[in-house]
């Protein structure tokens, strides 16, 4: 089906360029510590981590914004930040790439959420979380609001990238739906289990078989019964369209009016599938954004995911990476 369409869409993707998306959502900073062990503590019965390289990648919806950038968009991102120092960082990775960050809200009493990883021998040791999945608090939510209704004219597209932090509670999303679709902006979300439901007519919603079988309470065991939970979703939720990511099967498409369409995987080999919802939802937003059809968006959205996940670790789509896979197809 790509190969069919490989000319149109080297075309249209060249429309990426200068479009302009804000991201709301879950900031995060995923921070890896690798090194290596040779003793056991003498203090408790733990390996000692001799400590070799540190790197950080922004992660959650940033990762969408990262996605957004390597694509060719101009991004906006709203979400809330702790008046710390991986808040600083944050701010200061974003402002190289030129991301529109007055959106950002600080709150000073809660962290930025940074998620540390520490590595030995290339096997993981241990997780340290530092977070607050606390909703935040009414003044900040009126902040980003605010900040969408000021930007809303400028901007061709919304993702809300829910990772269950805190920050996308049910107001926020009600108001931001309702400013998207006063403003006929294209709203594309990336859902968490615990909001799935009040999604409710936006232009794109991409869960996974795993968060579809969650919200609908079911056991998906075969095409048949994704086919059913689709349909069912998009009745529900009154969507435009819906994706439902299937990992190594590839992805099902429903839309009003027209029946599921399954477009199998691009990938040729799967190294990681870290990140992949994200660069599905951020491949999607841009294509409709740039005239593309639902089908089509979700085609090049499966190739796109069909790239990442064949590299190892957390990576992002990029419109080079992309234009040279469809040439190579």
């Amino acid at each position: 089906m790509i190969k069919n369409s490989k000319n149109k869409f080297l075309e249209q993707i060249g429309d990426f360029n200068g479009k302009n998306v804000l991201v709301i959502g879950d900031i995060m900073l995923d921070e890896y510590i690798w090194g290596s062990v040779e003793r056991i503590s003498p203090e408790a019965p733990v390996p000692v981590v001799f400590v070799e390289k540190e790197t950080r990648i922004p992660g959650g919806a940033t990762n969408v914004v990262n996605n957004l950038v390597g694509l060719g968009a101009k991004v906006y991102i709203s979400g809330i930040i702790g008046n710390d120092d991986t808040g600083s960082y944050i701010r200061k990775y974003f402002n190289k790439k030129n991301v529109e960050l007055s959106g950002l809200v600080v709150s000073y009493d809660r962290p930025t959420t940074l998620k540390t990883r520490i590595i030995a021998h290339n096997q993981q040791v241990v997780r340290v979380d530092k977070e607050s999945s606390e909703p935040v608090n009414k003044p900040l939510i009126n902040e980003m609001i605010a900040y969408v209704k000021k930007v809303i004219s400028r901007i061709d597209g919304i993702i809300i990238s829910d990772y269950g932090k805190g920050v996308i509670v049910p107001d926020l999303i009600e108001k931001v739906i309702t400013i998207a679709n006063e403003n006929k902006k294209v709203i594309a979300v990336d859902p968490k289990i615990e909001h799935f439901f009040q999604y409710k007519n936006v232009t794109l919603i991409t869960p996974n078989h795993f968060e579809t079988e969650r919200a609908l309470n079911i056991r998906i065991k075969d095409q048949n019964d994704i086919n059913n939970a689709g349909k069912e979703i998009l009745k529900q939720l009154n969507l435009q369209s819906l994706f439902i990511t299937q990992s190594k099967e590839g992805m099902t498409v429903f839309q009003k009016g027209k029946p599921p369409a399954h477009i199998p995987t691009h990938a040729k080999k799967v190294y990681d599938v870290t990140g992949a919802g994200d660069t599905v939802i951020s491949t999607a937003l841009m294509a409709l954004v740039s005239s593309f059809s639902f089908e089509e968006a979700a085609m090049l959205s499966n190739y796109a995911a069909g790239i990442v996940v064949g590299e190892v670790g957390t990576t992002v789509i990029t419109l080079k990476k992309l234009k040279e896979a469809l040439k190579s197809e």
